[in-house]
């Protein structure tokens, strides 16, 4: 790849950082001399590691003001950091943490910002009037897609004013120990999906009959009645495809069509509204992360959420072990010490997790992420901790929790981009926020997704994939504050129903439900 930008450049984070990481595209070869009189002793690739000064063997390794690691041997000034030369530090004891000591600082209200929204009976907002179809297990999930492609094909067209019809499939439902303490997981998310405000209150569930996870066992206050077309009130209604009046495929076709026009028959009475920028909900992620991840589009990120909570939105910020190694950053920001010690309580279930998988958080790192820079977890760890800003955190959610309250919440998910997106889906979000360095084409059917480019190169590379590029900032075009403020009006005009790239590809992945239980 040519190198367009001429000047060598580095970034280093905090000055009492030892290493930094190259910006040029394609890298740096050996004798580059940058304008500080730093030269590279060998070739550098775009986002990794130099030494900026002699590293002795076992002497700290230093980024983000942080010991991301120890050198295995002694680093020259100018050598390239590779992954490994960075041994691993231990994890941050939980405990004698800094507990709600470090307030935020005082801002202003952001006042006057608005989107046009679906307002729904229970107060809550949707970005887009989708009719979602509710699976309780895999066993029927090729009868629900059959169904939803034909209406989509011959119902859908005359109900403008739906966005799309979607099933939510997943691998839950039979074959698993669902008496178990931890099975509340995944029936909570799929139960709490189906509230999603995108889905306007309209509940549709098929089941096959046999399964462990049945209906009522799913919405066990609604009783599962037959909804009124004229009723807004949540109650699920419910076609079993075991059911006698079922003779043939064909009929339970029909039968899932006739009771779908009546959900679309009400959804499509819907308008946009003006709402206030406080009705969004939004979950923020990164996959395919590099080393610009915490330089460019995770700042910018971290930026706009301050801008939104400001605002008096919601956002959530997750991934356990990518929060693990920077939780006294957390700690310190709750905003009282119930919040700290839910953190803390959410950090310690996982590790236990980890432990019985015989893994610890280390295993997180991909080969992606170490290829784009990325040497460990704690590396990785503080440039994802800055998506969620500089607000104090006022809440903790469980994995497959739906939010009660507004400002900044820590919602504690698996790292994989699959799951943390089906777990925030079931938080309330109605907006994703997506970064990626290394790229990824990631969309989920149920609320649009906005990606977000770390890097020039991938924001060209992939510019019909990327929504904002962030890389701007690395490249000294744009300053984190100049992106923040873009990515927060370009989610406004999502919110009102722009479509993303991702939307306009139909770009959709799986959800995958987080089940720590045991499979029967």
């Amino acid at each position: 790849m040519a190198n367009e930008t001429l000047t060598p450049l580095y970034i280093r984070m905090h000055d009492n950082d030892n290493v930094a990481i190259v910006v040029n595209d394609g890298g740096l070869a050996a004798g580059t001399v940058f304008p500080c009189g730093l030269v590279l002793k060998e070739y550098v690739p775009q986002g990794h590691k130099v030494a900026l000064s002699d590293i002795g063997a076992q002497e700290k390794i230093i980024r983000y003001n942080v010991t991301i690691g120890f050198a295995t041997e002694n680093i020259e000034r100018g050598r390239w950091i590779q992954e490994a030369l960075v041994q691993l530090p231990p994890a941050r004891t939980l405990e004698d943490l800094p507990i709600a000591n470090r307030p935020a600082a005082e801002t202003t209200a952001l006042e006057g910002y608005t989107f046009q929204g679906f307002r729904n009976a229970d107060g809550s907002v949707g970005t887009r009037n989708i009719l979602a179809i509710t699976t309780t297990v895999q066993c029927v999930a090729g009868v629900v897609e059959f169904a939803v492609k034909r209406i989509k094909q011959e119902l859908l067209p005359k109900y403008p004013h739906v966005d799309d019809v979607i099933g939510l499939d997943h691998t839950y439902g039979c074959g698993v120990a669902i008496d178990s303490p931890d099975a509340q997981i995944p029936i909570r998310t799929v139960r709490n999906i189906s509230l999603n405000p995108n889905f306007g209150g309209q509940a549709m569930v098929v089941s096959l009959g046999c399964e462990k996870l049945q209906p009522n066992r799913l919405f066990p206050k609604a009783a599962i009645p037959i909804q009124s077309a004229n009723t807004n009130s949540f109650e699920p209604v419910v076609v079993c495809l075991q059911d006698a009046e079922h003779v043939g495929f064909d009929s339970m076709i029909q039968s899932i069509m006739a009771t779908a026009e009546q959900q679309l028959e009400v959804l499509n009475r819907r308008r946009r509204e003006t709402c206030p920028a406080s009705d969004l909900v939004i979950g923020v992620q990164c996959g395919g992360s590099d080393a610009f991840s915490g330089v460019t589009a995770n700042p910018a990120v971290g930026f706009a959420t301050d801008l939104l909570v400001r605002a008096g939105a919601t956002v959530m910020f997750s991934e356990v072990t990518e929060v693990r190694d920077g939780i006294d950053q957390l700690t310190s920001r709750a905003a009282t010490p119930e919040i700290a010690a839910a953190m803390i309580r959410e950090m310690e279930w996982y590790d236990n997790y980890l432990k019985r998988g015989g893994v610890d958080r280390s295993a997180n790192t991909t080969p992606g992420n170490k290829k784009g820079g990325l040497s460990n977890i704690v590396e990785k760890a503080m440039g994802s901790i800055v998506k969620s800003g500089s607000s104090a955190i006022t809440g903790v959610l469980s994995p497959g929790e739906k939010l009660t309250s507004k400002g900044l919440i820590y919602a504690a998910t698996p790292a994989s981009d699959f799951i943390c997106g089906t777990l925030q889906l079931a938080a309330g979000m109605n907006m994703h926020v997506f970064t990626t360095g290394r790229g990824t084409p990631y969309g989920l059917a149920a609320v649009p997704v906005v990606k977000v480019a770390t890097r020039n190169d991938l924001a060209k590379r992939w510019h019909d994939l990327m929504d904002i590029n962030a890389g701007k900032i690395a490249s000294g075009e744009s300053s984190i504050s100049d992106v923040g403020w873009e990515l927060f009006h370009f989610m406004l005009d999502v919110a009102s129903g722009k479509k993303t790239w991702a939307e306009h590809w139909k770009l959709h992945n799986s959800l995958v439900l987080f089940n720590p239980a045991p499979i029967t």
